[in-house]
């Protein structure tokens, strides 16, 4: 997976083959051709090692992050932007597979089920913030705004590499969240305790 990953980093989509990532990974290509049978086999499992990896990233982020709304709003969007996950090498194999995804609906439908879990959790996080705050947003087209951002800045990362880092799309995040949720998140991004959640944690004393 890993020598796919760099393979299509450095290559692209169409010129990556199985040779290439036999050759990457130290294998004879022989074993490889016999494990994937095709390239679109292998990119497929690629898709799935991308997409597994980002799915239990996240996942541990909010498990470890306190219970209150803007803590765990927080784990969500920072977690695009954890340094196990948003590296240019892995930025530019998903974009180089994402792109095939209109002449390969399959590598979409993958991509978009496994993300399914992380847009209907951040929807629900967002309805709850809009009850504890009083906001007047849709949670569902904040949590889609939220997501096209989150995509937004990887590809600005991917398309400018060393000359955008990972601080500065953070602090646009952080920026964001303040301006969408200003009774969760204090100005630079540190959450805050709403009334809402103040009283909850007071009845359950």
């Amino acid at each position: 997976m890993n020598a796919t990953i760099d393979s299509l980093a450095k290559r692209g989509y169409a010129a990556t083959t199985l040779a290439d990532v036999a050759d990457g990974a130290g294998l004879s290509r022989g074993i490889v051709n016999f494990h994937f049978a095709s390239k679109e086999n292998l990119l497929a499992e690629t898709i799935r090692f991308l997409q597994d990896e980002y799915t239990a990233n996240w996942q541990a982020m909010v498990a470890k992050a306190a219970p209150d709304t803007a803590s765990q709003l927080l784990a969500m969007v920072t977690a695009d932007l954890d340094k196990k996950i948003c590296t240019h090498r892995k930025l530019a194999a998903w974009f180089a597979l994402i792109t095939e995804s209109r002449s390969k609906p399959a590598y979409r439908e993958m991509a978009w089920e496994r993300d399914e879990r992380y847009r209907v959790l951040l929807a629900s996080i967002c309805l709850k913030a809009r009850e504890e705050g009083g906001y007047a947003f849709d949670p569902q087209s904040t949590a889609d705004a939220i997501y096209a951002m989150q995509e937004g800045l990887w590809l600005r990362m991917m398309l400018f590499g060393r000359g955008y880092k990972r601080e500065a799309a953070l602090g646009v995040v952080l920026d964001a969240l303040c301006t969408i949720f200003p009774r969760h998140f204090a100005p630079g991004g540190m959450p805050l305790k709403t009334k809402a959640e103040d009283q909850q944690r007071r009845d359950q004393q």
